[in-house]
């Protein structure tokens, strides 16, 4: 079964061209990655599918994954600005995006209240524990990551392209954490589950990490590429069959008052996936068509993402959780209850 249905490709020379550029650049990336990341193949895939789109993702894995070390290589190899935020409970909103002080002028004497940067000014940014600080801090990031702009005092202040927050959770130590709003939990594209690496590749690890390690990165693509990439994301068409049936994905995830949900989703699900979620799931596999060497989107592509576009917009309720049933698993029976049209729709 052919899973393409009314294929379409990108218009103008100049788009294949660009097309060609992102996904060599993609190779390269991550050849220049490989100097220092080991492993990782999945993560390294959503990671870039990330910022091809522009969106910002959220990291989930336990301390020691190179989390922190992946973010900034990937900024170093991009040749980003790059910021870290270690969120602990005692940060404030201007901590963040800055804030105004009292400067002097140096020739004229006169004192004028100037605006002095916070770290969320840079290409990327590193939202380190996210969830230790609390609500009102991390609603700090939400303006920064849907507008890409800041208000502080009433003034508004735009940042600078391409700009992207890589947030990092820790799943294991939750005593006196504070558990991200589901408003802004839905604002992360992916939800990126980092594992453990095999035993041949922690050998490698220990290997390179033991010994004397100070690559030099070349710059296959850079900040202005990933603008031109993520517009270049947005014009690739998609197939009314293909966008249906990421639609009709998410809209399987929400529990129907009406009772035409599937079973598991009213017994397991609290509240279901939102429309944000087959927007990503659209975006994500338009640039996954491109960076694979195709310009039309599969539904295959739309299957490949379900799970780190849904698996954190899909909350589950009490019975789930008495019966050890994580959103993970009901991202699989989803996949499994809408079915895949066929070529002859």
């Amino acid at each position: 079964m052919s899973d393409v249905i009314g294929e379409v490709h990108l218009e103008g020379e100049d788009d294949v061209a660009l097309a060609d550029r992102m996904k060599s650049g993609r190779l390269q990336v991550i050849s220049e990655l490989r100097k220092l990341i080991v492993g990782q193949e999945e993560v390294i895939e959503q990671v870039l599918l990330t910022l091809f789109v522009g969106g910002n993702s959220l990291l989930m894995g336990v301390p020691g994954l190179a989390k922190t070390l992946l973010i900034h290589t990937v900024a170093q190899v991009l040749d980003l600005r790059f910021s870290r935020i270690q969120f602990t409970p005692d940060l404030m909103p201007s901590d963040i995006t800055g804030t105004d002080i009292i400067q002097e002028d140096a020739e004229t004497g006169r004192r004028e209240m100037v605006f002095a940067p916070g770290p969320v000014f840079s290409n990327i940014v590193l939202a380190d524990e996210i969830n230790r600080t609390p609500p009102k801090t991390q609603a700090a990031l939400l303006e920064a990551m849907q507008e890409h702009r800041v208000t502080v005092q009433g003034r508004t202040y735009t940042l600078e392209e391409p700009f992207y927050v890589f947030a990092t959770q820790n799943p294991i130590e939750l005593e006196g954490t504070y558990p991200l709003p589901e408003a802004q939990l839905d604002r992360f594209m992916f939800e990126i589950v980092i594992e453990h690496l095999s035993e041949d590749e922690e050998m490698e690890v220990v290997r390179t990490t033991t010994g004397n390690l100070d690559p030099e990165f070349g710059h296959a693509i850079t900040g202005p590429d990933l603008v031109a990439f993520q517009k270049l994301v947005r014009r690739v068409p998609v197939s009314e069959a293909v966008l249906k049936y990421a639609v009709q994905l998410v809209r399987a995830s929400r529990p129907s008052p009406n009772g035409t949900s599937p079973d598991f989703v009213k017994k397991w699900i609290a509240y279901g996936a939102s429309v944000r979620a087959a927007q990503y799931l659209v975006l994500g596999a338009k640039a996954k068509a491109i960076t694979s060497g195709r310009y039309h989107v599969s539904f295959e592509d739309i299957r490949a993402l379900a799970h780190p576009v849904l698996r954190h917009r899909v909350l589950t309720n009490f019975h789930a959780e008495s019966e050890g049933r994580t959103s993970g698993e009901i991202v699989d029976l989803l996949l499994g209850e809408v079915p895949v049209p066929s070529s002859g729709m």
